[in-house]
């Protein structure tokens, strides 16, 4: 396969030397292909949060079992990304990512053609371990290939694409099945994140910094993992991760639950709609990149976790105007918090940049599936105060550590 890769382009073992600076076509290009590997793969995954209550009804399920259709995703994906960050070395950056985001699109029309839920469990599975490489080797490229004066704005470009993808596969799929079958809205989406894998393989520029290495040397990527597990600032980092992905994927998951139930008997249509609230998450992790290259990263991070915790406590009220704001509020704090977080592992990281950020991912991931899967077990014995009390306590963990991290940056 790495001799397919090669002769294919996609290894980039030969390419010349310098960065991708601001203001420049390869630089717009670049941002470009990003921001659509950032839409096809996010809402590759998360295109299910709406459909979790269909799930739930058409297959007879729990919330908890229905929301396996997302946290299998996630944690197969947490689990490949460590396998991904290794074999990208020997692969290449680009054609990794590439390979992945066609085969994820496929799988997704697998999922769509499914006769029964066991089967769509396993495609679902399938393309979490597919996608995994694609997050941890976007940042690693990122961080190998962009000036470093603007990797925090690009990073927010890059996860600003994610938002993106993840608002339309939530909202699209959710209003879609309003009108056809759910079947045929994940297949949609399969063959238009199927046209976004061509798109970005057009548009990236080879990579300039990678060096190859042959095969897959287990002693060496063990032993980098564990240089970066001993690193302080990225242990911090990586917790800081977990808890933003437990409050966001936990507080979405449920709330659909919430507003389709009694008090307020929302339709499909009008409940895919709080995932509109990713809006703010796109302009919000364009802003914190910019903001982080400008004043550091710790009270970027302090500010994200304290609006997710007011919107958390907002979501508490009986309100559905105070619900939808609190959404927004979490859904901004997220973003910046995660722009930030991510775009800080390649600066803290010493070499093996790749892997750094292939355990900062494995982590985050672990916090959406583990997390978003056990608080259907909160929600169906605590009801929507015990999702708050659980969400709120993650962020003041969260805002702890990056109080920690501010003192420590800033000493």
């Amino acid at each position: 396969m790495a001799s397919l890769l090669a002769a294919s382009g996609f290894a980039d073992l030969s390419a010349p030397s310098g960065f991708v600076s601001h203001g420049t076509p390869e630089y717009r290009k670049a941002g470009a292909a990003l921001f659509l590997l950032g839409f096809a793969s996010f809402s590759l995954i998360y295109c299910v949060q709406p459909l979790l209550p269909a799930f739930a009804e058409s297959f007879g399920l729990t919330p908890a079992e229905s929301a396996l259709a997302l946290s299998l995703t996630t944690g197969f994906l947490a689990i490949s990304i460590l396998l991904a960050g290794a074999f990208s070395q020997a692969l290449g950056r680009r054609g990794l990512m590439f390979v992945s985001m066609a085969l994820a699109a496929v799988l997704n029309l697998a999922a769509a053609l499914s006769p029964n839920w066991h089967g769509l469990l396993l495609a679902r599975a399938a393309e979490g371990f597919v996608l995994g490489g694609v997050p941890a080797v976007a940042m690693a490229w990122l961080a190998e290939e962009i000036d470093p004066r603007h990797l925090g704005r690009t990073m927010g470009l890059y996860v600003a694409g994610t938002a993106f993808g993840a608002m339309i596969g939530r909202v699209g799929l959710g209003v879609a099945t309003e009108f056809v079958s759910w079947r045929l809205a994940m297949g949609v989406l399969g063959a238009l994140c199927l046209m976004a894998a061509l798109g970005f393989l057009a548009l990236l520029p080879p990579s300039r910094h990678f060096e190859a290495r042959r095969g897959v040397n287990a002693r060496f990527h063990l032993a980098a993992w564990g240089r970066h597990l001993a690193n302080p600032g990225l242990l911090r980092i990586y917790a800081i991760g977990f808890l933003l992905t437990s409050i966001f994927v936990t507080l979405f998951n449920y709330s659909t639950f919430r507003l389709m139930g009694a008090p307020y008997g929302l339709g499909q249509t009008e409940v895919s709609l709080i995932f509109l609230a990713y809006g703010f998450g796109i302009v919000s992790s364009s802003l914190a990149g910019r903001l982080s290259d400008r004043f550091g990263r710790g009270p970027l991070l302090l500010a994200g976790f304290l609006l997710m915790l007011a919107g958390v406590a907002l979501t508490l009220l009986a309100s559905l105007v105070a619900i939808g704001l609190g959404i927004a509020l979490v859904t901004t704090g997220f973003f910046i918090g995660h722009s930030v977080a991510s775009g800080s592992v390649g600066a803290l990281a010493r070499g093996d940049k790749g892997h750094a950020t292939s355990l900062y991912l494995l982590i985050y991931y672990l916090g959406a599936s583990v997390t978003g899967w056990a608080g259907g077990w909160v929600w169906q014995h605590g009801g929507w105060p015990a999702i708050g009390a659980m969400t709120a306590g993650f962020a003041l963990a969260g805002a702890l550590l990056a109080a920690t991290f501010l003192r420590q940056r800033s000493a």
